[in-house]
């Protein structure tokens, strides 16, 4: 009598090698679930923190970062916009986030370096140190000042403008530089042909002249506004030294 072939013991070691892999994904499945639940609810983001933003305030910066239910989570986040070049959305260049804590993140904004506008065909260019237009906007900013006095012919989006001294540009840097360290906010700066001076503050015009011992005019300048604001006039700087204790003041 032959001996019988082991048909069925294979087929039922087989059956149970499938099992045993079909519960070997299953839990792999299951672990894996379960580690995503964890991340999530450890990661998931109840704290933010703004830096770097002049231009919009902390709730808009969020509202650009944090738009869907899968932007709630810190680590995604941080993986996103990790410096990533923003595009579409005006000034800002890059985004960063990092992670301070599991369900605490620090959105780091890194604007545009701008120096100043002009007003051009109902619209406002927004140009950086070198005159490149950066930006242009149906709105102006208030951080920002206007300049004027600048001529040029036309303006091209991330183009220099056409001017014919383009040294002006780094005029204008030094000064909204200095304006800010001091916090001096002005309406306006008027560049005459020569590059002297005029900042606009309400009624009140201040002749600067030109670029010399400007640090030392800013800040005399810092002292004098509070002791004329709502007057109207002309303040005259344009020969300001640093010892200078004659300044005019022609009202009105």
């Amino acid at each position: 009598m032959g001996s019988k072939k082991p048909v069925w013991k294979g087929a039922a070691f087989e059956n149970e090698s499938r099992k045993k892999n079909l519960l070997t994904v299953l839990l792999v499945l299951v672990l894996a679930f379960g580690a995503a639940l964890l991340l999530w609810n450890v990661y998931h983001v109840k704290t933010i923190t703004v830096e770097g933003n002049l231009h919009y305030t902390n709730d808009e910066i969020i509202g650009m970062v944090m738009k869907n239910k899968l932007d709630q989570n810190s680590l995604y986040l941080s993986l996103k916009y990790r410096k990533k070049d923003i595009r579409g959305i005006p000034f800002i260049e890059k985004l960063s986030v990092n992670i301070l804590a599991p369900d605490e993140i620090k959105i780091i904004v890194y604007e545009k370096a701008v120096a100043g506008y002009i007003e051009y065909l109902g619209k406002y260019m927004y140009f950086d140190k070198d005159g490149i237009i950066v930006e242009t906007a149906e709105e102006k900013t208030q951080s920002v000042p206007q300049i004027t006095g600048l001529n040029f012919g036309y303006v091209v989006l991330h183009e220099p403008l056409p001017v014919e001294d383009s040294k002006v540009f780094q005029s204008i840097l030094d000064m909204t530089q200095l304006l800010e360290k001091y916090e001096i906010n002005t309406n306006k700066i008027y560049f005459d042909k020569d590059n002297q001076m005029v900042l606009y503050f309400e009624d009140i015009r201040v002749r600067l002249g030109d670029i010399s011992n400007i640090d030392d005019k800013i800040i005399r300048l810092k002292s004098i506004l509070p002791t004329i604001e709502g007057e109207k006039g002309i303040l005259h700087m344009e020969n300001f030294e640093k010892n200078s204790t004659n300044i005019i003041f022609n009202r009105d």
